[in-house]
């Protein structure tokens, strides 16, 4: 595909900010609710494009097929594949940049666009399966060091494949849910026998997931050098954790309950082709990895995230500052490890990269990791003090893409308040 859909100097006839996530050179994915019917659309500044509107219209005739944009979610574009997802890409820029094509621009503008902050927004996608992963070095070994004092940080196997775990699709939930409080078995160290209460101990966990596209078919795996042809676009997900369910449960077949009550993404899917400007190459991988999960090329992404925590009275705090391209395991060996023995990655499929840490505190994406399991308090501007979550605390992640000679472009946020 041309670069002139990420050219910096495009701009488009609806007024985009300059600190505006969604410039003409993102165009991400979501769904909307529009008189009672989800729709689809494409972010542009603080409008949404209706692509049900569009296709109806007949102004993509010719460069996408309208019945891939008039149903509810985007399960049907994601099936069809690179070359669709090519071509709806270029006419959307087409329609929309200020020296382009007018047919959108001389229609009335009220049947085509919605304001976003008007918008409920919804899943866009029918997420079939869902997987998380565990693909931070500093992460893992931050975690190991807490569980494992005295013995090795990382285990055996984190450097040879990516580890992870299959979740729950079914509670995946849109920016701005609230998230409530989990029941479940925990026993403190001091206790002689579990209880059943609500968690004491919960938690985020920063991450950026991948949407799939085409499947394979079953027994045939997905090679890393494929990768790009099956994953549709990256979101943000804060896997919500209840650190006392987790830690009692996990042993020996790993996460369950603790992991599986709520995980919220933004409601946004940034496309690849948006995100080419922003790769760069991952970390040294020592052993070099076998040979199913090398991929040519950078796969990495420069994705900057930060995470707020505001306090039922307002008190915010900045308590991360992280990013995405410090991800030792990357979308194309996740993939490829996920496939390897013949299971199926279907359109819709959400693939997770599990809490995003960096080298420094500032950069931890876990409060677990940040206050070392309660015992470093982060400070509140009004004086309190947090270890885990409270009731009524919001927890906002936003990510956000800058690189020399790019356009900026974001994500929106992924947004949960605690309720009990």
């Amino acid at each position: 595909m041309s670069d002139r859909t990420t050219d910096p100097a495009a701009h488009s006839w609806i007024p985009v900010d300059d600190a505006s996530d969604f410039p003409i050179q993102n165009l991400p994915y979501g769904a909307f609710l529009r008189a009672g019917e989800r729709h689809l659309g494409v972010a542009i500044g603080e409008h949404i494009l209706d692509l049900r509107a569009v296709a109806e219209s007949g102004l993509l005739d010719g460069a996408c097929d309208p019945a891939l944009l008039t149903g509810p979610t985007l399960n049907p574009l994601l099936a069809a594949g690179r070359p669709a997802w090519r071509g709806l890409r270029e006419r959307l820029f087409d329609l929309l940049r200020v020296d382009g094509d007018g047919g959108l621009r001389s229609r009335d503008a009220s049947a085509f666009f919605v304001s976003r902050a008007n918008a409920t927004m919804v899943v866009p996608m029918e997420i079939g399966d869902y997987v998380d992963f565990y693909s931070s070095i500093e992460h893992a070994t931050n975690l190991g060091k807490i569980f494992r004092p005295d013995g090795e940080a990382l285990m055996p196997n984190w450097r040879w494949m990516p580890i992870g775990y299959h979740g729950r699709s079914g509670t995946i939930v849109i920016d701005g849910t609230p998230v409530r409080r989990p029941n479940g078995q925990r026993k403190p160290p001091d206790a002689a026998e579990p209880s059943v209460g609500p968690t004491r101990l919960l938690d985020i966990e920063v991450e950026v997931g991948f949407v799939t596209g085409p499947a394979n078919a079953l027994g045939c795996a997905i090679r890393a050098g494929d990768a790009r042809e099956h994953v549709f676009g990256l979101c943000i997900v804060n896997d919500w954790s209840a650190r006392d369910i987790q830690g009692w449960e996990y042993v020996p077949l790993g996460p369950f309950l603790g992991k599986s009550f709520a995980t919220t993404i933004s409601p946004w899917i940034v496309t690849l082709d948006a995100l080419e400007p922003f790769r760069v190459a991952g970390p040294v991988q020592e052993p070099p990895p076998l040979a199913y999960l090398r991929a040519t090329g950078d796969w990495n992404y420069d994705i900057a995230l930060d995470v707020d925590l505001t306090a039922a009275n307002g008190a915010t705090a900045r308590i991360s500052a992280t990013n995405y391209k410090y991800m030792y395991w990357n979308i194309a060996q996740q993939l490829a490890h996920a496939t390897v023995n013949g299971a199926i990655a279907r359109p819709g499929d959400l693939f997770a990269s599990g809490t995003i840490s960096g080298p420094s505190r500032e950069s931890l994406g876990s409060l677990i990791e940040l206050t070392w399991r309660g015992r470093d308090p982060i400070d509140l501007p009004d004086g309190r003090k947090r270890t885990f979550l409270e009731d009524g605390d919001t927890v906002a992640i936003h990510g956000r893409c800058e690189a020399p000679g790019a356009r900026p472009i974001g994500f929106g946020s992924a947004r949960g308040t605690i309720v009990g």
